[in-house]
């Protein structure tokens, strides 16, 4: 029996009072006057008055409580054949302490501190500190070009940059320290000092004056204490991926931050303190912050940190093996892992040579979970496989089947129901609700709740022009998709992903969802591509399992079968091209709107977060031999 209903009615009856009692279970240096400030809308303000420390409730609480012999962080890389596991109280004296490096570089409460590092125990450690001495981290995924990370120097205008001398790759050795010395000098905003953290096998080259030796830093350093922070105070800065110009650098805050994520820990995830969570993600992306570093700290689990890839780090069982070995019981990443290990791994043999009983559920996020990989899931892990939908402006989940409430009946497909804080609505062009069944701009009701962004940093009026302006009274997501007649969520693409097909509104998320399930593709995508007569239409392309064996005219007639059985022929289904690869970004996201415009002839920027840009080399060839008119 699941509890959701009640909880959604209770924030529904109280907004204030329901988070005020999820507050409780913090330590607050000083209480809060108000629960929400509604008096400069739409910037609404979560627990004014109060004044905490997030990293005193990550870390230093639970040594308080007694607990600090258990694990905190376990960092497991198989790239370098590394496991190393920090309890709190270690955690609390590596934190502190390189909280001491900050302060001797005259870091204080309100400046910022880029953070440009690989999947490291010591990034971890650095964002921790900054949270301790009030100090705002923004930190970039590691091996972003020169030219990014100036933008973001330039817009964050840190005091100090951390770093590291190289981050390792499958097959490669990505060299941090020469991309960051390009940057800060491209960049007009110039750090006071970097610390460089020197890895193995690595001498990178200090700049004398300006960079100091991460070790010998913190070998010098006194031990620095938590600092007492407005619960409006900023915690970090997260550029959005994928922008162009002046990236976009979304503001999260310290207290409604940590109420949402000890949250969503108990209620979504179901995580109960002393278990051991993963989120195979990296921290430089939103998932990262939330889910490797904050939220599993503040509920008093262990977090894995891991330093590989789903294949390749040895192969398409390391998964299997880190929740082996660590006894993991909840974990959660991106749809496109688990492609990417279906693909070569399609019936799951490696997965049967470890003991993965320990896990409860996985959790999928990131991009849209196709029917089929979740099923895939499902079958080889024989445990609930939980899509759920959020973004980097909201820091944690807005839709989910909720775990820890109580499991909802599954819809293949759904991100499930709206969690409590989050009204979510499906509007039109004019920003009217739609009928439940109805496709259209999925929006959330202000206020947002706790944890969502409060703005972007130094720029309120793009805040409000970028989110908040389309639909007045909502924060627009620019996702599409539709709220069934069971108040299920389900999210098909981007709203840029929607194609009007002779007159058709059509998502192309349906048909992925369609020709995923054909038997012989690992993943797929489509694109609506321009064409004179019908506006646009739709062009697929697929990328096989391997070991399959099958034309691509034989799967493109099955395929075309499959979409006019399932959606029909006013789809105008007609192309399917098998490719090796789709382009995609760092994290794992599908780069479709790059495709459509080499689809259309357009010009585009080269993306800042695509993993291989030769890719779109290809891509491009592929689509050359695409005629759609």
């Amino acid at each position: 029996m699941s509890n959701y209903q009640s909880n959604w009615q209770n924030w529904q009856n109280d907004p204030e009072g329901f988070w005020a009692e999820a507050a409780a279970s913090l330590v607050w240096t000083k209480p809060w006057q108000q629960v929400l400030d509604t008096s400069t809308p739409p910037f609404y303000r979560w627990f004014v008055g109060a004044e905490t420390n997030t990293c005193y409730n990550c870390v230093d609480r639970h040594v308080d409580e007694g607990r600090g012999e258990q694990a905190a962080l376990i960092y497991d890389s198989p790239v370098t054949d590394t496991i190393r596991t920090y309890t709190f109280s270690e955690l609390q004296t590596a934190v502190a302490r390189f909280a001491g490096v900050l302060a001797g570089l005259n870091v204080t409460k309100g400046d910022r501190v880029v953070i440009y590092m690989p999947m490291i125990p010591e990034t971890a450690i650095a964002m921790l500190a900054c949270a301790r001495i009030g100090a705002i981290h923004s930190v970039v995924f590691g091996g972003f070009a020169a030219e990014e990370l100036a933008k973001r120097i330039n817009d964050a205008a840190p005091r100090v940059i951390l770093s590291a001398s190289h981050g390792i790759e499958p097959n490669r050795v990505v060299e941090y320290k020469p991309l960051l010395d390009e940057a800060i000098a491209h960049a007009s905003s110039k750090p006071e000092h970097c610390v460089i953290f020197q890895r193995d096998n690595s001498n990178a080259k200090l700049v004398a004056g300006r960079d100091l030796d991460w070790q010998q830093a913190v070998n010098d350093a006194e031990p620095a204490e938590c600092v007492p922070v407005a619960a409006t105070d900023p915690l970090y800065i997260l550029y959005t991926s994928g922008t162009t110009g002046v990236p976009k650098g979304v503001v999260r805050d310290n207290g409604g931050h940590m109420v949402a994520l000890k949250w969503s820990m108990e209620n979504i995830y179901g995580a109960v303190p002393g278990e051991v969570y993963w989120a195979a993600s990296d921290v430089g992306w939103v998932v990262g912050h939330s889910y490797i570093v904050y939220a599993p700290l503040l509920n008093g689990n262990t977090t894995v940190m891991f330093e590989g890839k789903p294949v390749g780090t040895p192969d398409a069982g390391v998964f299997w093996r880190v929740i082996e070995q660590h006894k993991v019981t909840t974990f959660f990443t991106a749809p496109t892992a688990f492609r990417v290990i279906k693909k070569e791994d399609p019936d799951g043999k490696l997965l049967s040579q470890y003991d993965t009983s320990c896990l409860r559920a996985l959790f999928l996020a990131g991009e849209r979970a196709d029917p089929d990989t979740i099923q895939w899931a499902q079958t080889q892990l024989q445990v609930p496989v939980i899509d759920h939908w959020w973004q980097t402006e909201t820091g944690w989940p807005q839709a989910a089947n909720p775990l820890g409430l109580g499991l909802l009946p599954v819809k293949h497909g759904s991100a499930t129901v709206p969690v409590p804080g989050f009204d979510i609505q499906v509007l039109d062009e004019t920003g009217r609700s739609l009928p439940s069944g109805k496709t259209g701009a999925l929006a959330i009701k202000l206020p947002l709740p706790p944890g969502c962004l409060q703005t972007l940093w130094q720029d309120d009026e793009r805040f409000v022009d970028s989110y908040l302006s389309e639909f007045p009274g909502y924060y627009a997501t620019a996702d599409a998709g539709f709220i069934d007649e069971d108040g299920y969520v389900h999210v098909m693409s981007r709203l840029d992903d929607v194609m009007n097909v002779a007159g058709h509104r059509l998502s192309t998320g349906g048909m992925e969802e369609v020709i995923s399930n054909h038997q012989a593709i690992a993943e797929c995508a489509v694109l609506g591509v321009k064409c004179e007569i019908k506006g646009q239409v739709p062009v697929g392309l697929a990328v096989l399992k391997t070991g399959t064996d099958i034309t691509e005219a034989q799967l493109e007639k099955e395929v075309i079968a499959m979409i006019r059985h399932d959606i029909g022929p006013l789809a105008s289904f007609k192309v399917l091209r098998v490719v090796k690869r789709l382009p995609k970004t760092r994290s794992g996201k599908v780069l479709r709107g790059t495709m459509r415009k080499i689809a259309d002839g357009e010009s585009y920027p080269m993306p800042a977060t695509i993993d291989d840009p030769a890719i779109l080399d290809e891509i491009a060839t592929v689509l050359s031999t695409v005629n759609v008119d």
